[in-house]
């Protein structure tokens, strides 16, 4: 019996050793996510300061961030074009261009688009 006490002993303290890693890695996440979150509220708000900056000394940035504002007015103008180029959403994209071809498994014959057959699990080649 002091085999089988001893054998309950170990898991226990193994069970415990295991219970406290698991605290220790939960409690390191939860502290990254709360830094995760504190860096994009900081990232926010430079970019609210980068957008209050170049409005408000729009005609007299200096020579150091000029690039950087030419950069992203191109971005903008960029994605200007891009916006008009879309379709509106009364034009609907053509349904043959949508979806992807159909293809014949080579075992039972039923058609999919995926690699391998949803009826049988056989690949379904190219």
């Amino acid at each position: 019996m002091a085999f089988f006490d001893e054998l309950t002993k170990k898991a226990k303290d193994v069970a415990a050793v295991a219970a406290d890693k698991a605290k220790d890695v939960a409690e390191v996440a939860k502290i990254n996510v709360a830094i995760a979150g504190e860096q994009r509220e900081m990232d926010k708000n430079y970019r609210t300061i980068g957008e209050w900056f170049v409005s408000e000394y729009e005609g007299e940035i200096p020579d150091a961030v000029r690039e950087l504002v030419d950069a992203v007015t191109a971005s903008k103008a960029r994605i200007a074009e891009l916006e008009a180029g879309k379709p509106s959403k009364e034009e609907e994209p053509f349904a043959e261009e949508a979806a992807p071809a159909q293809k014949k498994c080579p075992i039972c014959g039923a058609e999919s688009d995926s690699k391998f057959c949803p009826q049988c699990g056989a690949p379904m080649g190219e």
